[in-house]
């Protein structure tokens, strides 16, 4: 049975908003709300990566913005630009370039990465300054605080919080215990 069906409506991936990879047919649902000037979200990027290459199809990721403003005073107007380069095709090229460019969140450089893609940046540039994206990261956070989520990277297995302080290989174990699941 897939276990997705009694999963919080907040954590079943929202296809026009969310910026998933692989489909609703998947067999387990993986949400992080992360933050993109958070250092442990960056050091979670690249195990992320190796955990989709590892299970495929079998896994629908979902990433969420969680901008932990009152520490990261960057994160906020990179989610916002993560989403205008979302409105253009490019979020998740955007997505890596700011976890590989971290230490570099500022406006200039946010800008620097959209030209690096190729955006249209007249209309990237006016999407940014007009804050146009705000309300949908603002949405993500409301959605990640009335789940349950208290610091970045916050992951939910199957509906489930996934506690990987202690290390990103208890993500892998969760995903593993909700395929077993999921084949029962």
């Amino acid at each position: 049975m897939n276990t997705r069906t009694s999963l919080s409506p907040l954590l079943v991936p929202d296809m026009r908003t969310d910026h998933i990879v692989g489909s609703g047919a998947s067999q387990v649902t993986v949400v992080e709300y992360g933050d993109f000037e958070c250092p442990s979200c960056r050091q979670a990027h690249p195990a992320v990566k190796i955990l989709l290459a590892h299970f495929g199809d079998k896994v629908c990721y979902v990433f969420r913005h969680y901008p932990l403003r009152e520490v990261h005073p960057h994160a906020e107007l990179a989610a916002e630009a993560s989403e205008a380069a979302s409105a253009q095709h490019k979020f998740w090229p955007y997505h890596d370039l700011l976890f590989t460019h971290q230490q570099h969140l500022d406006k200039p450089h946010l800008f620097e990465f959209g030209e690096q893609l190729g955006l249209d940046m007249s209309r990237f540039r006016n999407e940014v300054e007009d804050h146009v994206y705000l309300q949908r990261v603002q949405e993500q956070v409301d959605s990640g605080r009335r789940v349950g989520v208290r610091s970045t990277p916050a992951f939910y297995v199957d509906g489930v919080g996934t506690d990987v302080t202690f290390g990103l290989q208890h993500l892998q174990e969760a995903v593993d215990k909700a395929l077993l699941a999921s084949a029962a």
